[in-house]
């Protein structure tokens, strides 16, 4: 189990309050769990696998936010006396679907761990 002052401390993770740190770290780690089940998974340092759950989590809550409508996308920048305007479709770039989903887990705990999904 990583707490959530590993997150905040360790891996200097803010996205996600702390009142929803256990439900997504629960997630990520559950998914981690199903990782080691099926694939061949080597953590390169002693921190490895919390850094993995920490980014897992941390992807598992911007899908979260986007799904929920909360995610806040950029409607609109300006600097200087340069602006430019982003239709609604900017927030939809990310794909939030199971595959999509599957995608993110995976490649955030491959920041952070090494996993072979092939025969090696």
């Amino acid at each position: 189990m990583v707490d959530y002052e590993f997150y905040s401390s360790v891996y200097h993770g803010g996205a996600i309050p702390d009142d929803d740190w256990a439900e997504l770290e629960a997630r990520a780690a559950d998914q981690l769990r199903r990782y080691k089940r099926i694939y061949t998974v080597t953590a390169p340092d002693e921190q490895a696998e919390g850094m993995a759950v920490c980014a897992m989590a941390e992807a598992l809550h911007n899908v979260d936010l986007i799904v929920s409508g909360d995610a806040g996308a950029v409607q609109s920048a300006s600097i200087g006396s340069v602006s430019t305007s982003y239709g609604s479709a900017a927030a939809t770039t990310v794909d939030v679907s199971e595959k999509g989903q599957a995608k993110a887990l995976y490649r955030a705990a491959c920041l952070y761990l090494d996993i072979c999904r092939g025969v090696g």
